[in-house]
């Protein structure tokens, strides 16, 4: 019998003097609105490792974790089905800030004003400055 089990992907949070990194989504869910860079784990793959490659695949920035923030598995928080995030605060290390593969923009936001964000990120982002 096969069982149904969750997605697993991994999001980043880069906060630098009060701003957080974000990209716009280039594909659905979510064409075009904001969110935290981020994706699927591969098979075989760390999930410390699938967030520094997304982060890096989608910002052009090498960064480090330095927490673990939280995971969030609510079975909607993705319209594709159920995924678990595991979301790290990431430091960055070098690199160019670009957008790159899911992404058609990316840049910095004011933690105080931040744009209509795609799937549960204006939780995630709640929490982090909860931590911060």
């Amino acid at each position: 019998m096969a069982y149904k089990t969750p997605s697993l992907t991994v999001d980043g949070a880069v906060i630098k003097n009060d701003m957080i990194l974000l990209v716009k989504r280039k594909h659905q869910p979510f064409k075009g609105k904001w969110a935290l860079p981020g994706g699927f784990v591969e098979y075989g793959e760390k999930v410390e490792d699938a967030v520094t490659r997304e982060v890096f695949e989608e910002t052009g920035l090498n960064t480090k974790i330095v927490d673990l923030i939280g995971v969030y598995s609510d079975p909607g928080r993705d319209p594709r089905g159920h995924t678990v995030t595991i979301v790290y605060l990431l430091e960055i290390v070098d690199g160019e800030l670009k957008e790159g593969d899911d992404a058609s923009d990316v840049k910095f936001f004011d933690l105080k004003r931040l744009p209509t964000l795609s799937f549960d990120h204006d939780k995630i982002i709640k929490d982090i400055l909860r931590r911060i």
